[in-house]
């Protein structure tokens, strides 16, 4: 596998495109990145004595074995990722976690503990490898990651992965009608296009990327910040921050808020980006019908108008609702803290 090391702020580093790569670029979704994502922000949380009972419970997995703490401390605090756990997503909108762990565990001993010291070189919180000094790494890591994932993150998911195919389907729309270039800007901090078929993605002195046939695969997590490439011979995934994700959720249940009352403000601040009454109702944790109510009443206010796509019908803020939606969420700030995974940390 290839390794990819991008931090700091030195000379440009690009991902280029070949005249069919952004044709045969997809998205992704990838239930390995969003737990590493997941962990990392509950790692710098613990840091920060955050107290809350999943920040223990990460805690209590950190003491389980050398091992486990190793590793963990390791992946939440590099700027390079094992390869073996920066794994690129082969399954499109349905990749399972199972497929994910399978690659994992593809790889040997030898190869997974050079991953780890390459790793070691860049960690600005580790204590060394000396628990890798034993057999089955990426067995072992695989069954840590499917621990994480039942505990932190599965009970979630459908939430989550309505956050992802939200930012998905918005980025869709807009390589429908402006291009690429359009979805890709904003993608992720300093991310932005140079020349005609360049990305930088990096501001280090490290080798340009160069994106084949094959395409770039881009996959969305929920973490509020954070992004990482995963790098196979024939693949190279992006991994990003989902616009509109659960880390930026910044309603407020302060004046304003309380006004329109809490559960219509938590619709418009969603509604910063478009979606549907099923999509609100998945990421909001709510009924299709008490969503369906409010929208109603927020369509009649004139702060919400409604467009079809296909079959689908998307709600989405008028000027009125804008300027509600600024007014909600900058009435106080009630957000998650963002996660910031590195392979490589742009």
């Amino acid at each position: 596998m290839i390794a990819a090391v991008i931090v700091g702020c030195a000379a440009v580093t690009l991902l280029r495109f070949g005249p069919d790569a952004l044709q045969a670029s997809r998205f992704a979704v990838s239930p390995l990145a969003e737990t590493l994502s997941e962990i990392t922000l509950l790692r710098q949380a613990l840091d920060r004595r955050v107290a809350s009972p999943r920040v223990e419970a990460f805690g209590r997995r950190l003491g389980t074995t050398p091992f486990v703490s190793g590793l963990l401390r390791l992946v939440t605090a590099t700027k390079y990722l094992p390869d073996f756990i920066a794994i690129p997503p082969q399954g499109g909108l349905t990749g399972s976690l199972v497929d994910e762990l399978a690659a994992m565990r593809a790889i040997d001993d030898r190869a997974a503990r050079a991953m780890l010291a390459e790793a070691q070189r860049f960690a600005w919180a580790s204590d060394g490898i000396d628990w890798a000094e034993v057999d089955g790494i990426t067995h072992r890591t695989a069954q840590i990651f499917t621990d994480l994932w039942a505990e932190f993150v599965e009970p979630d998911w459908q939430r989550r992965r309505a956050v992802m195919e939200r930012d998905i389907r918005h980025r869709a729309g807009v390589i429908a009608v402006s291009g690429w270039r359009s979805a890709l800007e904003g993608m992720a901090p300093g991310v932005q296009w140079v020349g005609h078929d360049a990305i930088r993605f990096s501001t280090q002195n490290y080798a340009d990327r160069h994106i084949g046939s094959d395409g770039l695969v881009f996959v969305p997590h929920t973490g509020l910040s954070g992004q990482w490439t995963c790098e196979s011979p024939s693949r190279i995934a992006f991994v990003y921050p989902a616009k509109g994700a659960m880390a930026e959720d910044s309603r407020s249940d302060g004046g304003v808020a309380r006004l329109l009352g809490l559960g219509r403000a938590g619709i418009v601040a969603e509604l910063r980006m478009s979606a549907t009454p099923s999509q609100l109702a998945v990421v909001l944790g709510v009924s299709l019908g008490t969503v369906s109510a409010h929208l109603a009443v927020l369509r009649e206010a004139g702060v919400v108008t409604t467009r079809r796509s296909g079959r689908a019908v998307y709600y989405e803020l008028t000027p009125v609702g804008d300027e509600l939606a600024r007014l909600v969420t900058a009435d106080g700030a009630v957000g998650q803290v963002g996660s910031s995974a590195a392979k490589a940390r742009f």
